[in-house]
């Protein structure tokens, strides 16, 4: 009898999620939208269901019976979701990247025997994998990810297109960015320390500081290490203008009598021009340095992804490059081949032999390819 895996959350990557597991798993698929989960109903092997997730009695009860779940809900609901998942007993990979500490969560996942894998995306989670496989091998000294999603089409004003949770692509504006200089953590504004990148595939853009090294900090002592996100040239000025102007603000103000979020408005103004229309082609660019000494020697690896909008089965780049991590890293899990119980960050599953190769090549069958170098 097929193994069974209920994915919590069917957005743009939770959907695809489920179409690439269905094929080896009886999947059952949750969300409160009735909309997203009517669009994988008929699928074989997937039971639809909407519930109201944010119910802990719910959520325990759905996922009761099955031997994994998979969460893709948004920040917001990812650390509750999380603690009633091990609460009922049941393993789990994650991709909520929400922005509680997830360790606080280990004594419990441990005294359950559970193992959950938390940030399991692209960056965090492939980036995370990588580093760990080379600092399982060798002395890493500097670490550097670039990453970001966007549209083909450059569109007045935003030159942008959500391609996640809307709400979490604000919080990485305003989140303070953390990252590792000379062994220490030091902590800058989110935007900040912008600077021009070079791709072939897509000509210039602006890099900036976003929180993204996350467990990264405290996992692997590399004393050099910085998370910066992608965008189109000119994004940084604009965003930092709503930013200091309030736009982005949670604290209420009155409006003719009304109290109002500025957050809420803005986000009731911004999300519908952020939706990515029809078939609008977008892509996933990605660049990962390390450098450091192996056997006396020194060393640099470049990893490079450019992956494009999946046409032919209408999913987005974002959407492949951060779900079929968590399907490959599920896999792991289902087949048996990595059992952890308590907190386990990507960069713990990269540190087991065997488990990178296996990640690149399960990415690489789906047509999102690593492109690596190395010189010395």
């Amino acid at each position: 009898m097929k193994k069974r895996i209920i994915v919590l959350g069917t957005g743009l990557v939770g959907s695809a999620i489920v179409k690439d597991l269905c094929s080896d798993y009886l999947v059952t698929a949750v969300d409160l939208s009735s909309e997203s989960i009517n669009v994988l109903k008929g699928l074989d092997n997937v039971k639809a269901v909407t519930a109201d997730l944010s119910d802990s009695s719910i959520l325990k009860d759905l996922v009761r019976n099955h031997d994994l779940v998979i969460g893709a809900l948004p920040g917001s609901m990812g650390y509750k979701s999380v603690k009633d998942t091990i609460e009922a007993g049941i393993d789990m990979v994650d991709i909520s990247f929400f922005p509680e500490d997830p360790f606080a969560l280990d004594r419990i996942a441990r005294n359950k025997g559970v193992t959950v894998v938390t940030d399991c995306g692209v960056a965090p989670g492939m980036s995370n994998i990588i580093l760990g496989y080379h600092h399982s091998l060798m002395s890493v000294e500097k670490y550097e990810c670039y990453v970001g999603g966007l549209p083909f089409k450059r569109e007045w004003p935003w030159q942008y297109k959500a391609v996640f949770s809307p709400i979490d692509v604000i919080e990485e504006y305003t989140r303070p960015a953390r990252y590792m200089l000379n062994g220490k953590i030091v902590t800058r504004d989110a935007l900040s320390e912008s600077e021009y990148i070079e791709f072939d595939e897509i000509g210039t853009l602006e890099a900036w500081n976003s929180d993204g090294l996350r467990s990264l900090l405290y996992t692997i002592p590399v004393p050099n290490m910085i998370e910066k996100t992608l965008r189109y040239p000119g994004t940084i000025d604009y965003l930092k203008m709503l930013r200091e102007a309030g736009f982005f603000s949670e604290k209420e103000i009155e409006v003719k009598g009304n109290k109002v979020r500025p957050l809420d408005l803005t986000s009731a103004l911004m999300f519908p021009q952020w939706q990515l229309k029809s078939g609008e082609e977008e892509f996933t660019v990605m660049r990962i340095i390390l450098e450091g000494m192996d056997k006396g020697e020194k060393y640099r690896y470049q990893y490079d992804l450019f992956d494009r909008y999946d046409s032919a089965n209408n999913i987005t780049s974002m959407a492949r490059t951060t779900g079929y991590t968590c399907t490959a890293v599920a896999n792991l899990l289902m087949e048996g081949m990595y059992e952890s119980p308590g907190i386990n960050p990507p960069e713990f599953i990269g540190k087991t032999e065997g488990h990178l190769k296996f990640i690149l090549g399960y990415l690489k069958e789906r047509g999102v390819v690593y492109n690596v170098t190395k010189g010395i």
